[in-house]
């Protein structure tokens, strides 16, 4: 029922997490380093000659880091280099815990989890599994080659691809337009109700009927509750009595009526 959908859409996933993660790796650590980084291999922060960020036209923050033309962050200190280490490490060694017939900890530890499932007691054999992290690491390397003849064989071919492919690139590089898309979809129309609510409602029927004729009955109820509030013990003393004297008879009342 669609696992085979899912299977391919994962290898997708597989084959482009490996060419944007090797795009970073070879534009980072190979050929000349940017001006951005050269700087900061010797240990200085570079900054906008003008102090300021062309981009954003904000005034260069000398502790962040080397912001560029594009408010890059180049953060050394403790504080991101050490959880940076340690999700590295990670990356690099985490896979191993579901090694096929090496270890499941992670299974036992999500078995409560999916025991009511129908499929809980389905589980691929271990050479199925095997096949399937082969299937795997072949398109992984599919995708580090893919990224190494764009980035590193043939730096310009990027730049040829955008240039024949605009639409295509513009399409990708605004994310689908998917924030345009929510905008359009959600913002704008809750944007339209909320208006309404406020012209319309708060102003016309909440504002009009405190403003009217609620008005009106909440000055007649104060006026009212004004003339009991005379400030005078002895009336609230037989008020009281009075409140009292009610409560007793009702209760005797009942009582013989029961």
């Amino acid at each position: 029922g669609g696992f085979t959908v899912l299977a391919i859409a994962g290898y997708v996933g597989a084959l482009l997490t490996a060419v944007y993660t090797f795009r970073m790796i070879f534009r980072a650590f190979f050929g000349d380093p940017c001006k951005e980084a050269a700087e900061l291999e010797h240990g200085h922060q570079f900054h906008a000659e003008s102090g300021f960020n062309p981009a954003t036209h904000e005034l260069e923050d000398a502790d962040v880091g080397f912001p560029g033309p594009r408010h890059n962050i180049a953060e050394r200190t403790p504080t991101m280099a050490v959880p940076m280490a340690i999700l590295g490490v990670l990356a690099l060694i985490g896979g191993f815990i579901e090694v096929p017939g090496v270890d499941d900890v992670i299974k036992r530890f999500l078995a409560p989890a999916f025991a009511g499932s129908r499929l809980f007691a389905s589980e691929p054999s271990t050479r199925n599994a095997w096949i399937g992290l082969i299937i795997g690491a072949v398109i992984a390397v599919v995708g580090i080659s893919i990224a190494f003849a764009i980035w590193v064989r043939q730096p310009g071919a990027a730049t040829r691809l955008q240039q024949r492919m605009p639409v295509l690139h513009t399409f990708l590089f605004e994310k689908w337009y998917f924030d345009e898309a929510i905008d359009v979809l959600v913002v704008r129309p809750t944007l339209m109700l909320g208006r309404f609510a406020q012209a319309v409602l708060d102003g016309g029927v909440i504002a009009g009927g405190v403003t009217g004729s609620g008005s009106g009955i909440v000055r007649a109820a104060s006026a009212a509750v004004r003339r009991t509030q005379t400030g005078f013990l002895r009336y609230y003393a037989a008020l009281m009595v009075a409140g009292i004297g009610a409560a007793a008879l009702y209760f005797l009342i009942a009582s013989t009526a029961g």
